[in-house]
């Protein structure tokens, strides 16, 4: 009898347990639906962020200007940033009064035509007095104070940097005078207070926590207010100079805030209505393609497609977030998609490179290649800051296909002339050819003469020049 009435508490026991623990299951289960239901709100509620990028092209003068407004005015949103390059052949004008400078002749004409170019270009988009003008002069006093240095070929790249700025600084300023000139509010930020670099001129690495912790600090809570606009291709070291992130290095800018601000897309907008196959400017019969793998994206770039930076896609490929190419001729075309989920293709893609340099390293002492010759090169071309567009070695040879670069080519020759008997040729192009068809190369040749060529199962590269 004790026995059962013992076991009747346990019983009672044991249902209060579960009693209670199907409460506090009850309750936790609840607490975590009421948390998760409110991070889900402020989700919904926090506006996602856009970034845009405008290219050269998009603002080269007044009637693209007012196009850009057009495509701006029903997309314009706060945690929306704007990223623009200079103005048409700013940089290309820029870099010719530098090698001007270099060469110790005078480069007043070039520098009255920039000025000129720009006054110019803000008479047709402003009333007279609208106070541009002055902001504008005071562009062009710092820019012509940093050209009052002696630019030799040791500290041409920090030189550069400190010129060719001033470019996208120009052009950044009367797209957001001329934007609030039309009735649209928007901040005009300096792209160096957040983009943070190490001190490689011309070509400068970007220090990823710094620059995140920048834009959250510095642009996150400015964004909820109205939109942000900025300049691509330039960032600054620890010390505060201006450093530049590699050419046509705007594209890179806009993924580096998107990465940082946690965007949800980029747009890049283009004179062309999406990514090619080719570029039509040099091949005819071009397919667009309606979307394209983050992969696919980086190869192509990588061998050399303009219509995106080499650097852009691996920020965007880590943190997820698409990347839209769009013309600013067609706003509302469809343009191209580069995404995670992308259908495969069997598309060849053509790239031409022109104005490429194929040199050869011969060993001089009967020696084989071996590992350390191809180490002694590389050596220099990093410290030169040289990349390899193409490379083939054969038993007693190295040959490297490059881009053209002032006075480099001459510094390369000087510092291996004594390891290797060199050759080079200039003024060429290199066809890279993805998921080529072979039947269609021979028609790519016609008129050629053949200096370098290599095959794999997806790629084909040539070295050619006109007979």
């Amino acid at each position: 009898m004790f026995t059962n009435v013992k076991s009747g508490q346990e019983i009672g026991l044991a249902i209060g347990n579960v009693f209670l623990a199907g409460l506090g299951l009850f309750i936790s289960l609840s607490l975590c639906t009421f948390v998760m239901k409110k991070y889900l709100r402020n989700v919904e509620l926090m506006p996602a962020t856009l970034v845009y990028k405008f290219g050269g092209a998009s603002v080269k003068d007044a009637p693209a200007l007012r196009n850009l407004y057009e495509i701006l005015f029903p997309r314009l949103q706060t945690n929306t940033v704007i990223v623009v390059s200079a103005m048409g052949k700013t940089t290309n004008a820029l870099e010719a009064i530098l090698t001007k400078k270099l060469a110790g002749e005078d480069y007043g004409t070039e520098w009255n035509a920039l000025k000129n170019f720009h006054q110019d270009l803000c008479a047709e988009l402003f009333p007279e007095s609208h106070p541009v003008g002055e902001q504008l002069e005071v562009f062009f006093a710092k820019a012509m104070a940093s050209l009052q240095v002696q630019v030799t070929k040791a500290n041409y790249d920090e030189v550069y940097d400190q010129v060719v700025c001033f470019g996208e600084l120009l052009s950044s300023l009367i797209v957001s005078e001329y934007l609030g000139f039309r009735g649209l509010t928007i901040q005009w930020k300096d792209a160096r207070e957040v983009i943070h670099t190490d001190s490689d001129f011309r070509f400068a690495k970007i220090d990823w926590d710094k620059t995140r912790s920048a834009c959250q600090e510095k642009w996150r809570k400015c964004l909820d207010s109205s939109p942000i606009l900025t300049q691509g291709f330039i960032g600054a070291n620890t010390e505060g100079k201006t450093t530049t992130l590699g050419r046509e290095g705007s594209d890179f800018t806009a993924a580096i805030l998107a990465t940082c601000l946690d965007a949800q897309s980029v747009t890049i907008w283009k004179d062309v209505p999406g990514v090619l196959n080719a570029d039509p400017k040099l091949f005819d019969s071009t397919q667009k393609f309606e979307e394209l793998g983050y992969r696919e994206a980086a190869e192509m770039t990588y061998f050399g497609a303009s219509v995106i930076h080499p650097k852009t896609i691996k920020p965007l490929a880590n943190a997820g977030i698409p990347l839209f190419v769009k013309s600013f001729l067609n706003p509302e075309a469809s343009g191209t998609k580069i995404h995670e989920h992308a259908a495969p293709h069997e598309v060849p893609t053509l790239v031409l490179k022109k104005n490429q340099v194929l040199v050869t390293f011969k060993v001089t002492d009967f020696t084989f290649i071996e590992e350390r010759h191809i180490q002694k090169i590389y050596e220099q071309l990093q410290a030169l800051k040289l990349r390899v567009n193409m490379l083939q070695v054969s038993a007693i040879t190295v040959s490297i296909v490059l881009d053209t670069q002032l006075f480099k080519l001459e510094q390369l020759l000087e510092s291996l002339k004594g390891d290797f008997e060199i050759r080079y040729n200039q003024d060429l192009e290199l066809l890279t050819i993805l998921k080529q068809k072979p039947e269609a190369i021979p028609s790519l040749l016609e008129g050629y003469q053949l200096l370098l060529e290599q095959a794999t199962r997806n790629t084909y590269q040539v070295v050619r020049r006109k007979k």
